[in-house]
């Protein structure tokens, strides 16, 4: 039997890992407005390996735990919006104060998320030396694990640098809209970051894949059952989190929880979405009928979804010679204390390079 399920399991794997070699939704969209310092080629000549080494240690990782790919599209949504596409969220606190990952919202991030991006900063850095940023690494991974699961394959722009400093409490909490909020709070909350009703929607499925804990939506639970939840589904969840104190997990969604594809807008219309924040996009007028359109076409879904992770992907990035390129993903150049040693070998290997392409 064990046999048997192992199989099983491979054979799912390698299926999405076929299935997700013919979903590129398009070559890089040259039309797609891009931040000034960052393209579409940036790391063209510095870097050429650099996505080829991020997707095939990726595709090591979630033939282990495929569930790390949902972690690591969060990770990058936390990271965007608090303080920009800065790789903030991965610094470690310091005596300025706590550092963004011990704001209530991301102290649900999966640690290996953390811990794969340092593992990929190494791989990168090992073969090309510190060119690429944490952020840009971070971007790369939320896209193949969207593209690995399934989802849309797409090109990333980059030239992200690492930022300084990471946000305090408050400017996280004010930047990370709760899964308690409704359709209304969070549309005005992303209108601030220049993204569309459309854009809103298309993000929010990111939520096809990952788990949650019982705090995120047992208020909709207990006291009362909230009367846009189908029952059957509540029955379920309430076996999950018999109260409201249960520290347990359930999946998002419920028909394919490790594939990226558009059933979680599905999941919305049977009444079925897990957060406030989820059904309540098939409540509000302005966004109901993009939930409809996505159900009933994951091309359009896929298409709207590469469109916003592209705008979304720069919020208040941080290029050219603002930010650093940190030699450890959660420690600020300045306090790395091998950060210097590393930058004489970085640069040795780079004067290595580069007399070399001019013989």
């Amino acid at each position: 039997m064990a046999a048997s399920s192992s199989t099983t399991l491979f054979l799912v794997f390698s299926s999405f890992f076929i299935f997700a070699s013919l979903c590129h939704v398009s070559e890089a969209d040259y039309s797609a407005p891009i931040k000034k310092g960052l393209s579409w080629d940036f790391h063209h000549k510095s870097c050429p390996k650099v996505e080829k080494i991020v997707r095939k240690h990726l595709k090591k990782v979630f033939k282990e735990d495929i569930g790390q790919a949902a972690g690591l599209l969060r990770l990058h949504f936390h990271d965007c919006f608090v303080q920009g596409c800065d790789g903030s969220v991965l610094l470690d606190g310091s005596h300025g104060g706590p550092s963004e990952q011990t704001a209530p919202p991301n102290q649900s991030l999966r640690k290996q998320a953390f811990t794969i991006i340092e593992d990929l900063r190494g791989l990168v850095h090992r073969e090309c030396g510190r060119v690429v940023s944490c952020a840009d690494i971070v971007a790369l991974a939320a896209r193949d694990a969207v593209h690995l699961s399934g989802g849309p394959d797409y090109d990333v722009p980059l030239g992200r640098k690492d930022g300084l400093t990471f946000a305090t409490q408050n400017a996280t909490l004010d930047n990370l809209p709760a899964p308690t909020s409704n359709a209304t709070t969070i549309l005005s909350a992303l209108a601030t970051k220049n993204l569309t009703p459309t854009d809103v929607v298309a993000l929010s499925g990111g939520h096809t894949i990952g788990i949650s804990h019982c705090s995120s939506f047992t208020p909709r639970l207990y006291p009362t059952q909230d009367p846009t939840m189908e029952k059957t589904f509540a029955h379920g969840l309430k076996e999950v989190c018999p109260t409201n104190t249960t520290d347990a997990t359930t999946v998002m969604d419920i028909y394919s929880p490790i594939k990226f594809d558009n059933k979680y807008y599905v999941d919305l219309m049977n009444r079925q979405g897990l957060f406030t924040s989820d059904q309540d996009l098939y409540t509000h007028k302005e966004t109901k009928p993009i939930v409809e359109s996505f159900a009933h076409d994951e091309k359009l879904f896929f298409e709207k979804f590469v469109q916003a992770m592209i705008k979304m992907g720069q919020l208040e990035v941080l290029t050219s010679e603002k930010g650093e390129i940190r030699a450890h993903c959660s420690i600020r150049n300045p306090d790395n204390k091998g950060y210097f040693s590393y930058l004489v070998e970085g640069e040795d290997q780079y004067d290595l390079e580069s007399k070399s392409e001019l013989r």
